[in-house]
């Protein structure tokens, strides 16, 4: 009797992997570079609370409320609509022995936790800066104005270091991460940084005014052990040559710049979805004066909870976000993160108006409120997916940096129009129904979006459009 032809039995199947560009993960494989960028992000979103700890360094250093919102929000904004395309389009660019990502964290890193620890001297310094200014003969400033202009420099080169670490570390994710995986990834990726945010506030925040050099270089170097980790352990695959350099220099690289990222309607409308969905952002800063008893002679009354039952109200809505972040990628990967994103944007805006009509007290508001952040925490853990997915991956920090330019025009534009439209109609209530109308516009957006998406080819079919021809060509 004749052996059957072993040569002609089917092979084992091997072990599964997963690939993004010419990176090759097994399963173990991809956990870990998972796990370093999660890593990655938790320490990332502690650093970039120190932020919001920059209006009270101000105030503490005796800036009035104009300085505070000039030096705090306006300068930041106009560094990023001005910087953020310098720095997209060195990163896309550049081709190193570590990639072309890892090398813009490796140099941004020391200068930002250097910024970090001058910032919190802001106080000492101050008074060493007057004392030099006085025995130069310069007059006699205040030990006050010499610290916020100490924290106005170190702010400065801090924003443009940061620069850096923001949009490259957002790029190496799209780098490293397969597709396949991205939604599950996302999600973890929001829910870890929430909890990065929820510990600097829980367990930095309070030590912040009386012991502020410590708790600004303390978090300056845990980011910087924690990013070479990254740079360390993270590791990126070839790249295909970059694009050839727009002729003209400078002015025809900026050009290029331009007509590359606004020409496409496709992209426009991608980024018509940003501008909406970030000015509806700015009404939420009013929520507090609803809230609480801060209401003002001539307008309609608030709920007059205290402060401190407020913050706990608020402290839930990102609580309950945070399981969201976790359930949502398995949903994304499955259904797609565009049509996850479009059911949490719907859901976002019903939820702005259900606050608007049915928050009579803590209760309701708590109830109300917590829905709402469930809902874009949904929309959030979709979008972050839906970039490296409809963002053409050559030019990927380019586009990146110009999305991140429309998000800062609308924070830019929304403050004075919702300014004044709550003065005009007296109600803080109102801020709900503002937040409502701009993530319905958003919604719109996202709609014409997803319709031109599903003309390009949808699930099975999408290629990024070319940004360089013309939309009939693509």
């Amino acid at each position: 009797m004749s052996l059957p032809d072993s040569s002609a039995a089917p092979a084992a199947p091997g072990p599964k992997t997963y690939r993004v560009g010419t990176l090759t993960y097994t399963r173990y494989g991809l956990l870990q570079v998972m796990f370093w960028m999660l890593w990655g992000d938790f320490f990332f979103q502690l650093m970039e609370s120190m932020q919001t700890v920059t209006p009270l360094l101000l105030r503490w250093n005796g800036a009035s409320d104009t300085v505070i919102g000039l030096v705090g929000g306006s300068l930041s904004s106009a560094l990023a609509f001005f910087w953020y395309p310098v720095v997209a389009t060195q990163s896309d660019r550049h081709r190193s022995r570590l990639g072309r990502r890892r090398p813009f964290l490796l140099w941004g890193t020391p200068p930002v936790v250097l910024s970090l620890a001058f910032l919190g001297a802001a106080k000492p310094a101050g008074a060493w800066l007057q004392r030099g200014l006085v025995m130069l003969g310069a007059g006699t400033p205040s030990a006050n104005a010499c610290a916020v202009a100490w924290i106005s420099v170190w702010l400065v080169i801090f924003l443009l270091f940061n620069a850096y670490i923001v949009q490259v570390f957002a790029c190496l994710i799209a780098d490293v991460i397969p597709q396949e995986v991205m939604g599950k990834f996302t999600g973890l990726y929001r829910a870890v940084g929430a909890v990065g945010s929820l510990a600097f506030s829980r367990w930095a925040l309070g030590w912040a005014e009386a012991y502020t050099v410590h708790v600004y270089v303390i978090i300056g170097l845990i980011f910087a052990v924690a990013f070479i980790i990254i740079i360390w352990n993270v590791k990126e695959g070839d790249y295909p040559p970059p694009p050839p350099r727009a002729p003209g220099g400078r002015l025809g690289a900026i050009r290029e710049y331009f007509v590359t990222s606004f020409r496409h309607p496709f992209y426009l409308n991608y980024f018509a979805v940003t501008f909406f969905y970030w000015a509806s952002l700015v009404p939420l800063n009013y929520v507090a004066f609803f809230g609480t008893q801060a209401g003002r002679a001539g307008y309609a009354p608030t709920l007059g909870l205290s402060l401190q039952a407020f913050g706990e109200v608020k402290g839930w809505t990102f609580i309950v976000q945070i399981p969201v972040f976790f359930i949502v990628g398995v949903f994304v990967d499955r259904f797609h993160p565009m049509r996850v994103a479009v059911i949490g944007m719907l859901l976002t805006a019903a939820t702005y108006f259900g606050c608007f009509f049915l928050v009579h007290d803590k209760d309701s508001l708590l109830f109300w409120w917590c829905l709402n952040q469930v809902a874009i925490a949904t929309f959030l853990g979709a979008a972050t997916a839906m970039s490296p997915q409809l963002l053409p991956r050559e030019r990927y920090g380019q586009f990146v940096s110009a999305n991140l330019i429309f998000g800062m025009v609308g924070l830019v534009i929304a403050p004075p129009v919702v300014g004044g439209l709550l003065q005009w109609v007296a109600d803080y209530r109102y801020a709900f129904a503002f937040c409502g109308v701009l993530t319905s516009l958003s919604l719109a957006a996202l709609l014409l979006l997803q319709a031109q998406w599903q003309r390009l080819g949808g699930v099975k079919g999408f290629v990024p459009p070319d940004p360089a021809l013309p939309a009939a060509r693509s």
